[in-house]
């Protein structure tokens, strides 16, 4: 059974920094690319950062762009997100995902397998 737990989140204050992990198992985890979405109170889900089975390739969506970053490592089976400057706007729920092929970090949510649970990410101003 495949399974995609995510942790790290909390309550932060406007420039601090957090970083969030997804732990999975179940899985060939080396064979997928993974990513993190997000989901704030009354909007739609959103793209966040994509990576590569690799880690070569990676994918940023524009308003995290610099400030967070997304990074694996495929012998503990864990990929991370490290958010810098962190500002209110980036208050949500924050999931992550796994889809193959591997070689691909797309950000169409439909692309993607599995999804954990979510960590919340609180910012305050």
């Amino acid at each position: 059974q495949v399974q995609l737990v995510e942790s790290g989140g909390g309550l932060v204050q406007a420039g601090d920094s957090l970083r969030v992990s997804c732990a999975a198992s179940g899985v060939i985890f080396g064979s997928y690319a993974l990513a993190w979405f997000r989901q704030a109170p009354a909007k739609e889900r959103e793209f966040v950062a994509a990576i590569t089975w690799s880690g070569s390739g990676t994918d940023y969506a524009d308003s995290v762009k610099g400030r967070f970053t997304i990074s694996r490592d495929n012998v503990k089976n864990t990929v991370y997100l490290q958010m810098n400057s962190l500002k209110p706007e980036d208050t949500a729920v924050y999931y992550c995902a796994a889809d193959r092929p591997g070689w691909r970090a797309t950000r169409d949510p439909d692309e993607y397998d599995y999804w954990g649970r979510g960590t919340q990410v609180t910012v305050s101003s």
